[in-house]
């Protein structure tokens, strides 16, 4: 496959063919101990809806009530917009559809864009499995399956 006199495109070009991946497409190239197992998720964006966020004031940073810094090192971080998750999944028996799947910096899951039928745009958690187009829905006599959401009674 590799002659002695392949240039690097070459062999690149090769690599492609063989593993199915473009360089620098899916994978991070590992320069660094910190990169050498991440992986890019091709479908998660990171442009969220301006009517789901807001601002969000942290006051922390390490101070105290009269804004003493009591503990060291405590810097202020990256700034980030709360995004808001609808956690009560009250849309009964209305279909809605996977639209993104989004990083959100406030928790340590991803998040997903529903549209429902009726119109309405909201958050959920990511749903392990779930991917774009994906349709789920909430009630009572809802089939069990990932991402629709039941009361307990009805489990």
């Amino acid at each position: 496959m590799f002659e002695s006199g392949s240039t690097r495109t070459e062999i690149k070009h090769w690599v492609e063919l063989f593993f199915g991946v473009k360089h620098g497409d899916t994978f991070i190239q590992n320069s660094t101990p910190s990169t050498r197992n991440g992986a890019v998720d091709s479908q998660v964006k990171s442009n969220p809806r301006k009517n789901l966020i807001h601002g969000q004031h942290r006051c922390g940073k390490g101070r105290n009530a009269r804004g003493i810094i009591t503990a060291g090192h405590r810097g202020g971080g990256h700034k980030r917009l709360y995004r808001k998750i609808d956690f009560r999944r009250n849309e009964k028996d209305i279909y809605g559809r996977i639209v993104t799947i989004e990083y959100d910096p406030n928790r340590n899951a991803y998040i997903c864009l529903i549209h429902y039928g009726d119109g309405e745009k909201r958050y959920i958690l990511h749903p392990r499995g779930a991917i774009i187009g994906d349709t789920i829905v909430s009630g009572t006599e809802v089939p069990i399956k990932m991402g629709n959401a039941l009361p307990l009674s009805a489990v």
